[in-house]
C-alpha cells in the first residue's frame, strides 16, 4: 500500500475547501481566488484528526486591534502547520499563539457542519488517491 504523505493531506484539504466548509457569517466573502480565506478553524480540526497534535490559535490584528482568531497545528517536536496562512492580507498579522484544548465534537456551538463536510470531502479525496488501499481511509472520530 502506498503510504500517506503529509502532501497528500495538504492537497487534499486545499481541494475540498469551499464556501460550504467556511463559517456562514464569512461565505459571501469566499472566493476561489482566495481559497483558505475562513478556513482556518474546520482544517486544523481535520489536521487534528489525522495528525493529532495540538490545537494553536492566535490573534489576527489589523492597525493594532483585535480583528478576528486564526488557528493552526503544531505536531510533535513543535513543528507548526498551518495550511492557510495565506488567506491574509499585507495588512493583517497574526500575534500570538497559545494551545487551545479540542473540545468534543459534541459539545461544538457553530462550524459542526461545516467541520463534518470539510472532513468526509478530506476523507474522499484521500481514498481516491490511495491506489492499492484495501480500505477506506479513516480518519479519527
Amino acid at each position: 500500500m502506498t503510504p500517506l504523505l503529509l502532501t497528500d493531506i495538504e492537497r487534499a484539504v486545499r481541494s475540498s475547501w469551499g464556501a460550504d466548509t467556511s463559517p456562514p457569517e464569512f461565505r459571501s466573502r469566499w472566493s476561489p481566488d482566495n481559497p483558505a480565506r475562513a478556513q482556518c478553524g474546520v482544517t486544523a480540526m481535520v489536521l487534528n484528526d489525522l495528525l493529532g497534535g495540538e490545537l494553536i490559535r492566535g490573534e489576527v490584528q489589523v492597525n493594532g486591534q483585535f480583528s478576528d482568531y486564526h488557528w493552526w497545528n503544531r505536531l510533535g517536536l513543535g513543528v507548526e502547520i498551518d495550511l492557510t496562512r495565506e488567506q491574509f492580507r499585507p495588512e493583517e498579522i497574526v500575534t500570538g499563539g497559545t494551545v487551545v484544548p479540542r473540545p468534543p465534537v459534541t459539545e461544538w456551538r457553530r462550524l459542526r457542519e461545516e467541520y463534518e463536510l470539510l472532513r468526509n470531502r478530506v476523507r474522499e479525496e484521500l481514498d481516491r488517491h490511495r491506489p492499492g488501499a484495501n480500505e477506506p481511509f479513516r480518519l479519527a472520530s
